[in-house]
């Protein structure tokens, strides 16, 4: 596009004047050798060159190719809303009909008056417009016809280098005579009406407009259709020289050029003089609408940049990455997308609001959500602006994908992983109340990979909570509370090579593109992964065990209508359903009574917070059985480097930041913008069998004290303790035969004491020093992260003594 101001416009005129006026020699020189050649033939007599040289002219030219100009390719959300426009040259291909006739006029009266009348070549045409030219002094009519301008235009098109570009546009014989030979073919093969509209649709109109319907939209604000006299005679004036009388930077030019289209159409009484004078008086009458390219100025912008790098660099949309380019960005297509409009608003303003795009801290957070049963991205938000990372509060990075769709190498998980190992024991028909000693320190020993090699480490790993150790848990409670020793001896029960096929299966592998690496602390997360790849994971959960890949794209077609390939999301049944149910249901009380507890959206939910070691990033997936989502919140400049403890932002300080400090939160506040307004779908209750040792629910044994000794044995192993008979014990409180006192030895196993009786009865039922008072059967759920855990890439869990 030409700058400038209003000042300098009658400069730039002048110049260009002067530049029409020194190839005037060489347009008459150019003029007598078409002219000659078209004679030639009937002048040489039957002289063989000279019917060699006719036959060569008049036969098609094997390179003559006029396969569609570029034209700009759209990519729409799920409603048919734009998302994004990606051209070489901002065009919109339109039939004849859809151009208005007053348009079609005014452009043939100033550059072809007698396009209908001749052939290929008008040499009276030619010749009365150099003579006009050299009287004015000015080009103020084309020397060639809408058919050679339509050649050399498409020529200008089609060229992919500066050295084709320079060759199309140059001033020669040799030229001439090939858009000559060119389009006495183009006369042979299209009608008038068809080679007039191409024209129309190839032509420049300045500031960046191709074509007449673009640039109708881009000057006035309507489709060339609509066109009135006035406008129709300003972009038919255009034509000649876009630059020189772009109505928007050089006006006083573009009015005068105007007028004298509107001259010229009243000379061939295409219009009668009164309208012509009538138009020339009015003003201008821009009402300029700008038509971006790219993904920078979206709304969606980390979306659409997730889709246009699918096209990119996906070979389905071409072998070469230039051919792939060529068609988005000259192919006309129209890309309907999966982005629901509702859910990415919410998704964008959560994460605004929580990580403001400039906060002080330096944090940034991104948030993927997908459609469970389907793998449709819903929405796709990162706390930044597109563009360089030198301009405070921007990324180029879109921190919410793989780095095949957005440069990101992917962030650890922490304790979102702990879900493939839950799933992995339930898909292994361990019912939920199968309890494991969770150790105060945990040496991970005595796993093998999916190769049959030891991995194992011998620095301990520990909980990092008070409390959280050196007791039992059930596939319930200690997911509920994210003990990092109970899933580790969790995984080591089911197998880590078990725990990581169930995580491939549903579609998890590092950002990089490489597989999960295998070490005995996969379950607590060291593997960097993307949101949109977790969100996909945990929707498949909620479509209970259905995996789909995520996907971006559900339609394109090409400028003539054509529908294009796509790639599928290619959906299986990944997870038995009752599995899928199971693992649902333990989830849904991370919300309730768990690490994410008040994070409820009041419709049925599950999740799983997650918290890196050394409190280098935090996450929390979650998910309905309409929408799942990810949120991932950490330090852009390296979470290591810049861990999150005692963390202040904007004002608002958190201390340690959990996942169900600020993801959770932001993953609420998206997903209750997102669901508004839509019935909630509720989640199936899992199969019995998953019941057949209590619910697993009752964190601590329940008290069987005064109960006979076979009542408390069933009671226990009902609620899912192991038990065993300890040496009974005198009790003056409870009689012989019932159980006196309860113990827990180093495994877990609750040891009963049965009662042998005393010598007197004690009204008081208050507990002595040898009779202790039971622990209650559950207390509040632990924070779900702490202190860092040893060896690199470990998750971290349950810090002391706070609630998230």
């Amino acid at each position: 596009m030409l700058g400038g101001s209003r000042g300098g416009s009658a400069a730039s005129v002048r110049a260009a004047r002067m530049r029409a006026v020194r190839h005037l020699g060489g347009l008459g020189a150019l003029a007598g050798v078409l002219v000659a050649l078209m004679l030639l033939p009937a002048a040489c007599g039957a002289g063989i060159g000279a019917r060699d040289a006719a036959r060569w002219f008049q036969e098609e030219p094997d390179d003559l190719d006029v396969s569609d100009v570029p034209q700009r390719s759209r990519i729409l959300a799920a409603d048919g809303s734009l998302i994004a426009t990606f051209f070489y040259q901002n065009r919109v291909d339109v039939r004849l009909d859809q151009i208005a006739p007053i348009a079609r006029r005014a452009v043939l009266a100033i550059e072809d008056s007698r396009f209908y009348e001749h052939g290929a070549l008008d040499s009276q045409g030619t010749l009365r417009a150099l003579a006009s030219n050299l009287t004015s002094g000015q080009v103020t009519q084309g020397g060639s016809g809408i058919t050679q301008q339509y050649v050399k235009n498409l020529l200008i098109a089609q060229a992919d280098t500066v050295e084709e570009q320079r060759a199309a546009q140059e001033i020669s014989a040799a030229r001439k005579i090939r858009e000559l030979r060119y389009a006495v073919a183009l006369e042979k093969r299209f009608s008038k009406d068809e080679i007039l509209r191409r024209y129309l649709n190839i032509a420049y109109f300045g500031d960046g407009a191709y074509g007449i319907e673009a640039a109708s939209r881009h000057y006035f604000g309507k489709p060339a259709a609509e066109l009135q006299l006035a406008e129709a005679a300003l972009l038919a004036g255009v034509i000649r020289y876009p630059h020189a009388y772009d109505p928007i930077h050089h006006p006083k030019a573009a009015r005068k050029r105007r007028n004298v289209v509107l001259r010229r159409m009243a000379e061939l009484n295409w219009i009668d003089r009164a309208a012509a004078e009538a138009a020339a008086r009015k003003p201008l009458g821009l009402r300029v609408k700008r038509t971006r390219s790219g993904c920078v100025v979206s709304k969606a912008p980390f979306f659409c940049d997730y889709v246009q790098r699918e096209i990119l660099t996906n070979p389905v949309f071409g072998k070469t990455a230039k051919a792939r380019e060529r068609l988005l960005k000259r192919g006309g297509l129209t890309i309907r997308t999966t982005l629901d409009p509702q859910t990415q608003r919410a998704a964008q303003r959560a994460v605004d609001r929580h990580v403001p795009p400039k906060n002080s801290a330096g944090k940034a957070a991104a948030e993927a959500l997908v459609e469970p049963g389907t793998g449709e991205i819903k929405g796709m938000a990162v706390d930044r602006e597109l563009g360089s990372n030198r301009e405070r509060g921007k990324t180029w990075i879109n921190f919410a994908a793989d780095a095949s769709h957005g440069s990101s190498i992917g962030m650890q998980a922490g304790s979102t992983f702990k879900v493939f190992t839950l799933a992995a024991a339930l898909d292994e028909d361990m019912p939920f109340g199968t309890r494991l000693m969770a150790p105060r320190a945990y040496v991970p020993t005595g796993y093998r990979d999916c190769k049959g090699r030891r991995v194992g480490d011998t620095k301990p790993l520990r909980n990092a909570a008070d409390g959280e150790g050196g007791r039992e848990f059930s596939l319930v409670t200690g997911t509920h509370h994210s003990v990092n020793t109970f899933f580790l001896a969790l995984q080591r029960k089911v197998g880590l090579c078990d725990t990581v096929k169930m995580a491939e299966k549903l579609g998890m592998r590092q950002a990089n593109g490489k597989p999960l690496e295998q070490y005995p602390s996969f379950t607590l997360g060291f593997n960097p992964v993307s949101p949109v790849r977790l969100a996909a994971a945990y929707a498949a959960f909620g479509a209970r065990g259905r995996y789909c890949k995520p996907i971006a794209i559900k339609q394109i077609t090409d400028a003539q209508g054509r529908e294009l390939r796509v790639p599928g999301a290619d959906c299986k049944q990944v997870l038995d359903k009752g599995v899928a149910d199971a693992v649902n249901h333990v989830l849904r009380g991370v919300l309730t009574k768990g690490t994410a507890r008040g994070q409820g959206i009041g419709r049925p939910a599950a999740g799983k917070t997650g918290t890196v070691d050394d409190f280098s990033a935090a996450w929390f997936a979650g998910y309905t059985p309409d929408l799942a989502a990810a949120v991932w919140v950490g330090d852009p400049r390296g979470g290591y480097k810049h861990p999150m403890r005692n963390l202040c932002m904007d004002g608002r300080c958190y201390g340690a930041v959990y996942g169900a400090t600020i993801p959770a939160p932001i993953w609420h506040d998206t997903m209750a913008g997102a669901l508004a307004g839509r019935p909630a779908t509720p989640f199936v209750r899992p199969p019995a069998r998953f019941f057949r040792r209590g619910s697993g629910e009752i964190d601590r044994a329940p008290d069987v004290r005064g109960m006979p000794l076979g009542a408390a044995l069933s009671r226990l192993r009902e609620a899912g303790f192991r038990a065993r008979v300890g040496a009974p014990v005198r009790s003056d409180r409870y009689p012989a035969g019932t159980v006196a006192s309860m113990s827990t030895a180093a495994d877990g196993t609750v040891i009963l004491h049965v009662s042998r009786g005393g010598e007197r009865p004690r009204p008081d039922p208050t507990p002595t020093p040898d009779d202790p008072a039971p622990p209650p059967e559950a207390g509040p759920p632990p924070p779900e992260a702490g202190p860092p855990l040893p060896g690199p890439g470990r998750g971290v869990e349950n810090p002391p003594g706070t609630t998230p």
